[in-house]
């Protein structure tokens, strides 16, 4: 990751709001809308980008959906998961 200009501030808004850096929205690919975690460390508060899909296993997932038809291929499955997260990612 390219380094982020030190110095950046930001100000607490009297509704508990702030407002992050553009370069450092950017750098993280932080969009308008990102979900954030919020973690009180003893160092300060740490924010992370929320996954957008919950942990699984696959044994969880195992048979879960049924499916006929010719096997799909690795690549046309990571296109189909990539077109989608895409589209939700949209709404």
């Amino acid at each position: 990751m390219p380094a982020i200009p030190e110095g950046l501030t930001t100000i607490v808004s009297t509704k508990g709001q702030v407002i992050l850096p553009k370069a450092i929205r950017e750098q993280r690919h932080w969009p308008s809308g990102t979900r954030l975690t919020v973690e009180n460390t003893a160092e300060g508060v740490l924010l992370k980008a929320v996954p957008m899909f919950a942990e699984t296993s696959v044994d969880a997932m195992f048979g879960s959906l049924g499916f006929e038809g010719k096997a799909k291929s690795i690549e046309d499955m990571d296109a189909a998961v990539a077109a989608e997260a895409k589209r939700r990612a949209r709404d």
